[in-house]
């Protein structure tokens, strides 16, 4: 049913994200490599993320036999997920928004969203069960007071993120934070820093092999890594 992440709508104006990923948009919109971008120009945030689908009518019909609440919005479907905000729309073929920039240190793609839930179980339950997104990973470990949920969508990862130690509610999910990947992660991070951004030396990643730096303001409010070193597939 889900074959992509489409694209995700962040509170705020496209000119910021223009200086982060290194591209330039059209019509107020950008798009990497694997994912796009729209913005509200509300308050900043995640807003929402939309799913592509390659028949819509048909995915209509699975989330009804799915006793999952979808509300046709014109061309796209919304999805009640839990306090996310959930589309899910015809898969385009939209080309990503040209460079800005040296290619190695533009952002390429996304490699996964994190949303953070007080309820790892139900998560499972409504992404896998419901969604039909392949669950690759459920790891806890104390170190990081977490455990953590990796969903496969497409070439990139919804990242489900649950606090330990705040233990098991009913509480609605969050639309949290982006992790992008880049080519070169120290010409990256160095472009970013000349922009003026606030950004973290670059440091090894969880992932062996990788680099990550964090990106600490102007982001609209959008918890921001960015990760380079190594391919996510």
């Amino acid at each position: 049913m889900i074959e992509a992440l489409d694209h995700l709508v962040i509170g705020g104006s496209a000119g910021v994200y223009e200086t982060l990923l290194g591209r330039r948009a059209s019509e107020g919109r950008l798009r990497t490599g694997n994912v796009g971008l729209a913005f509200t120009g509300g308050a900043p945030g995640l807003q929402s993320m939309v799913f592509a689908t390659a028949d819509l009518e048909k995915a209509a019909t699975l989330l009804e036999r799915r006793a999952v609440v979808a509300t046709r919005e014109g061309e796209s479907l919304a999805l009640k997920g839990h306090g996310v905000a959930i589309g899910l729309t015809a898969r385009s073929s939209e080309a990503p928004s040209p460079l800005a920039a040296e290619e190695a240190a533009c952002v390429s793609a996304l490699d996964h969203v994190v949303v953070r839930t007080p309820n790892p179980e139900r998560a499972i339950a409504f992404y896998a069960g419901r969604l039909g997104l392949d669950l690759r990973l459920d790891r806890s470990n104390e170190k990081w007071g977490a455990r953590l949920l990796f969903f496969r969508c497409g070439d990139l990862v919804v990242e489900i993120a649950h606090d330990l130690k705040k233990g098991v509610s009913d509480a609605p999910d969050q639309l949290w934070g982006l992790s992008w990947r880049v080519p070169d992660v120290a010409k990256a991070q160095a472009r970013l820093k000349a922009a003026g951004l606030d950004v973290s030396p670059p440091r090894d990643g969880r992932r062996p092999g990788s680099q990550v730096f964090s990106v600490k303001d102007k982001t609209e409010g959008v918890p921001t890594l960015v990760i380079g070193g190594i391919g996510r597939w």
